[in-house]
C-alpha cells in the first residue's frame, strides 16, 4: 500500500483527508504544498490537479480530488478502522452532513478566514492587483477570484462576508457517535478555533458545541490531523489576526 498526500497545514480540506487518514489509521507520505506561497500554481502540481487546490490522494499512482470523495475512497479501499456507520440509513444521514459541508460550510469558512487573515498574508506577499491575483488562479475560475479579492481588499465590509460568519456560529453537529460527519465537521470548527473565534460557542453560548470540540480535541488523531502540519508561524499569525478582528465579529453576531 502506497498513500501519498498534497497538502497544507491551515487547509481545512487537507486537514479533513489527514483526520480520516489517522482515524483509519493509514499511514502516508506527505507532499507539502505551499498554498499561501502559490506553490498550487507550480506546473509540476497542475500536473497532479489541474485545478491548483489541495489535498490530492495519490494510491498505486491513481489520483483522487476532492477532499469528501477521498475520504469516502479510503474507507472503500480499506475497510479496517471503519469511519461511515455499517447501516445504510446511517450512512446516509452522515453524507447529508459531508454534503452541508461541502456546500455551505466551507464557502463560509473560506470567507471567514481570508476576512479575517489571509488577506493580510496575500497583501503582504506583493499581489499588487486583480488582475496578477485572478491570473495566479485561473483555474478556479474568474467568479470564484473575484470574491476572495473583495474579501482580501474590503475584508467584513466585502459583499456577503457578514452572512458567512453569522453561518459559522451555527450549531450544525447534534450526537455523540463518532463517524465521518465528525471528521467533516471537525476542521471547520477548528479554524474557528484557530483564527480566536472560541467565542462563539464558549462560556454557554453554545454548550453542545464545546463539548464536542472537547471530545474531538481529546481524540488521538487530532494532534497528527490538525497540529503537527501547521506551520508555527501561520498559527501565531492567524490566531493574531484573529484577536484584532473578534470585537468587530463579536459585534456583527451580537453576541
Amino acid at each position: 500500500m502506497t498513500l501519498e498526500l498534497y497538502h497544507h497545514g491551515s487547509s481545512a480540506c487537507a486537514a479533513k483527508v489527514r483526520f480520516a487518514l489517522a482515524e483509519k489509521r493509514l499511514p502516508w507520505t506527505s507532499h507539502y504544498v505551499d498554498i499561501l506561497a502559490g506553490e498550487q500554481f507550480k506546473p509540476e502540481f497542475l500536473a497532479v490537479n489541474p485545478k491548483a487546490v489541495v489535498p490530492v490522494l495519490v494510491h498505486e499512482a491513481q489520483i483522487i480530488t476532492e477532499s469528501t470523495v477521498i475520504c469516502e475512497y479510503a474507507e472503500d479501499a480499506f475497510s479496517e478502522n471503519p469511519i461511515y456507520p455499517s447501516s445504510a440509513l446511517e450512512r446516509a444521514r452522515v453524507r447529508l452532513w459531508t454534503k452541508a459541508v461541502d456546500e455551505e460550510l466551507h464557502p463560509a469558512c473560506s470567507a471567514i478566514t481570508y476576512v479575517v487573515s489571509h488577506r493580510h498574508t496575500i497583501l503582504r506577499s506583493g499581489v499588487s492587483s486583480f488582475e496578477e491575483f485572478l491570473s495566479k488562479g485561473a483555474a478556479e475560475g474568474a467568479a470564484a477570484r473575484s470574491l476572495k479579492w473583495r474579501y482580501i481588499q474590503e475584508g467584513l465590509a466585502a459583499p456577503g462576508a457578514s452572512d458567512k460568519i453569522r453561518l459559522m456560529s451555527n450549531a450544525w453537529l447534534i450526537g455523540t457517535q463518532f463517524s465521518m460527519a465528525d471528521v467533516a465537521m471537525a476542521p471547520y470548527v477548528n479554524r474557528l478555533a484557530a483564527l480566536s473565534m472560541q467565542g462563539m460557542w464558549m462560556d454557554g453560548r453554545l454548550p453542545r458545541v464545546a463539548s464536542w470540540f472537547s471530545r474531538i480535541q481529546s481524540r488521538p488523531s487530532f494532534h497528527s490531523a490538525f497540529i503537527e502540519w501547521m506551520p508555527a508561524k501561520l498559527s501565531e499569525e492567524m490566531y493574531a489576526n484573529g484577536m484584532r478582528s473578534w470585537p468587530e465579529i463579536k459585534a456583527l453576531l451580537g453576541t
